[in-house]
């Protein structure tokens, strides 16, 4: 009898591992998101003091209470302060100022120092072309339809080196004002490559298709297409912009359901 009870009574560990199977998750958010959250705004705090940043005084009492909703409106408060910079861009900023160790400021921010080369290779080419018989008036009233071999290849080199030269004149601009806000991240050195061969191309189209379908073709002169090859450079985003628009009306056009259907 006795070992019959004994066999009847289920095991200890095998009830803690069926309460442990049938315990569930409770939903919210985890400790290393809040200790994340408490982080980011204790750094933008220490920028927009640092800064001379104006700070809204109810970001003091919502951290104070340390409640999550708190807390995420705090950070959605000090978002709006910091602007344009962010968490991110700080603490990008902050990583370049502790590693820096004495370095220049082309060793600390490798972006800028290859932007500035990238440059100085664009100017070069534009000067060296130039300088040849083959780049004159003449030679770019033809145009890609009309040169050929050697001419035609310094010509559009001559072109996008003047391309080059707008876009990395825009981008240096752009890394400069983005260092003094602070907004600056790692991710820039990505989408600024692709604007550079962006507004190489931007160049090229404004300064060969746009000129050669100008009313009268004396007018296509060296200066009018550098000019124009520079605000391709510099302007490649509208220039992306124009021709978006302009394939979404035409798609408008053919996608549009008619009314008499």
């Amino acid at each position: 009898m006795t070992a019959t009870s004994s066999n009847s009574k289920p095991s200890t560990s095998k009830v803690a591992t069926k309460k442990t199977a049938t315990k569930k998750e409770v939903p919210g958010i985890s400790e290393d998101v809040i200790s994340e959250l408490s982080k980011e705004i204790n750094s933008m705090l220490s920028f927009a003091v640092y800064n001379g940043i104006i700070v809204n005084t109810e970001v003091n009492t919502l951290i104070q209470n340390s409640n999550v909703d708190d807390l995420i409106n705090a950070h959605n408060l000090l978002c709006k302060n910091i602007a344009p910079a962010t968490p991110k861009s700080i603490g990008f900023t902050k990583q370049l100022n502790q590693d820096s160790n004495g370095k220049s400021i082309f060793k600390k921010l490798p972006l800028l120092r290859n932007l500035i080369l990238l440059a100085l290779f664009f100017l070069v080419a534009y000067i060296a072309t130039g300088m040849t018989t083959e780049v004159n008036n003449d030679s770019l009233d033809k145009g890609m339809m009309n040169n050929s071999g050697v001419p035609l290849l310094l010509n559009v080199v001559y072109l996008g080196s003047v391309a080059g030269l707008g876009v990395l004149f825009y981008l240096l601009k752009d890394v400069s004002t983005s260092l003094k806000n602070g907004s600056l991240i790692p991710e820039n050195a990505i989408s600024y490559l692709s604007q550079i061969i962006l507004g190489i191309i931007a160049g090229l189209i404004m300064s060969e298709i746009i000129a050669f379908y100008t009313s009268d073709p004396q007018k296509i002169n060296l200066f009018n297409k550098s000019v124009l090859a520079l605000i391709g450079g510099f302007s490649s985003d509208a220039i992306f912009s124009i021709l978006q628009g302009i394939i979404n009306r035409i798609k408008n056009i053919f996608l549009t359901p008619n009314p008499s259907n």
